[in-house]
């Protein structure tokens, strides 16, 4: 999607942070906003302060966590502007560091409820209704480092909603049309409300990670990443892994006997023989 004129942008946890830098640099370029969350006073304040920067934007509260709030998020971004063009998956919530088994399954439950089932709900509504529309368009999840790696130590909670997210992400891609684009978008330590105000001016400025993205999701790529060093700790994981299977399974000619993947071609192609 080279240009965003014109094209209706649905961001979820848009009033603050990440979620409001992007609906600020898609506005920017002449896409029209819609933001969703569960603050309503923050949510004015944020479609005011985009009409402030000649920025067509509109709200409705919603509640990621919960199904029929994210179709009602949907139907309000239908019936206002009749399609809906870019979906960022972004409302998440952090939650206090604490060792596995000393985490309140409670405090588990509603993290998975927003970072994870939030995203799932964005993705079925909105892909659902993406597929019968039939017009370019695009969801980004927002995952984080977190997705890819342990960044912050006795935080098993966030780092397993973030994993899952990327799984969801993998899936999904598979799941919809080729002309829906779906990617993953990666943040690091981005200044936002959740993060400690004590130490934020250590963090990215959203203003500049957004920038960093934009253009990765114009080429539509499936990871928009940031945050250079990362990379250390992707290659760290995956030497790790590779080191693993050349030990103890390493490669061999016809090694793809019991790939799933071959299996499910073969037995697809049976199928289609016998038909």
């Amino acid at each position: 999607m080279e240009s965003y004129k014109d094209k209706v942008v649905v961001i979820t946890g848009g009033a603050t942070g990440i979620g409001f830098a992007f609906a600020k640099a898609f506005g920017s370029e002449g896409a029209k906003i819609v933001i969703g969350e569960q603050r309503e006073n923050r949510l004015q304040e944020a479609v005011e302060a985009l009409k402030q920067l000649d920025v067509e934007a509109s709200y409705t509260v919603c509640d990621v966590a919960d199904y029929d709030s994210v179709e009602a998020l949907a139907d309000f971004a239908w019936d206002r502007y009749g399609q809906v063009d870019v979906l960022i998956n972004n409302a998440g919530i952090a939650a206090r560091r604490k060792p596995l088994p000393d985490m309140p399954m409670e405090e588990v439950r509603k993290l998975f409820d927003v970072n994870f089932f939030g995203v799932w709900h964005g993705s079925a509504v909105f892909g659902r209704r993406m597929r019968d529309q039939g017009t370019p368009a695009a969801i980004f999840n927002v995952g984080s480092e977190n997705s890819f790696f342990s960044a912050v130590p006795r935080s098993t909670a966030y780092l397993a909603s973030k994993h899952a997210v990327h799984g969801l992400t993998e899936g999904l891609r598979e799941d919809l049309p080729d002309f829906i684009t779906v990617g993953m978008i990666v943040p690091g330590w981005v200044r936002s409300e959740l993060g400690d105000p004590s130490v934020a001016h250590m963090a990215m400025d959203a203003d500049e990670f957004v920038g960093i993205c934009m253009p990765q999701m114009k080429a539509g790529n499936p990871y928009i990443v940031s945050h250079a060093y990362n990379m250390e700790h992707v290659r760290d994981r995956y030497e790790t892994i590779s080191e693993a299977y050349a030990k103890y399974a390493p490669r061999y000619e016809g090694d793809d006997e019991y790939d799933v993947r071959t299996l499910i071609r073969k037995m697809a192609e049976a199928r289609e023989r016998n038909i």
